[in-house]
């Protein structure tokens, strides 16, 4: 009886996303093999039990840590620039800065990276990668078509923004603070002062399509 108590108290006292969050610090220190139902039970000081509350198997947890990345780092953000209901053009210069948000931008690079190294050799985050890329793409795409410019172009164009943001964030120790702003202000009006555009309202539905 006081086992069934001790159960039901791990149950409630933590969901799902402590243990995804607990298999997500495992992931970024060592590696998707570390991850196991014993040793995450025994970081949350609870008993193997009360993980099957939440999750069917081991491969459950993987497949909605994975959702929840990507929901957390595609679609609550392109949510949230949305419904700022800014221009396009402030859109991109949020776009470009974040990389460059604190702690959060730095733990957020960390949780990618090790998800990205996953993904070359599981098929299941690989193709969650896959979707992340192409949403982020798709998005980005958008709002340079409400700049003005072409399909091909504005495709071009948020390859290469995003090409940006993920390097800043894979190689953010190269370069003074101050280089690094310059870098940014250079990036910035390479995309932005180029030439006069109509600066139109950007995207209004998230990019849940990928633009063929």
């Amino acid at each position: 009886m006081s086992r069934a108590r001790s159960d039901q108290g791990a149950r409630n006292q933590y969901g799902p996303k402590d243990w995804i969050a607990a298999a997500s610090r495992v992931l970024v220190n060592r590696s998707v093999d570390a991850i196991g139902i014993e040793s995450l039970a025994k970081e949350l000081g609870v008993t193997k039990g009360s993980f099957y509350w939440h999750f069917k198997d081991r491969e459950d947890l993987l497949r909605r840590m994975l959702t929840s990345w990507r929901d957390a780092a595609t679609e609550q953000i392109i949510f949230r620039f949305e419904s700022r209901n800014l221009p396009a053009r402030e859109l991109i210069r949020d776009l470009l800065s974040l990389p460059f948000r604190g702690a959060a931008a730095k733990d957020a690079a960390s949780i990618e990276l090790a998800i990205r190294a996953w993904g070359r050799r599981d098929d299941m985050a690989r193709s969650m990668v896959n979707e992340v890329d192409g949403k982020r793409l798709s998005y980005i795409a958008q709002c340079f078509s409400a700049l003005g410019f072409g399909i091909a172009e504005a495709r071009a164009r948020g390859f290469l923004l995003y090409s940006y943001e993920l390097s800043e964030s894979i190689l953010e120790e190269q370069g003074t603070e101050s280089q690094i702003a310059e870098r940014r202000a250079f990036v910035e009006s390479l995309f932005l002062g180029a030439r006069e555009t109509e600066d139109r309202p950007a995207p209004v539905t998230p990019a849940r399509q990928r633009q063929k």
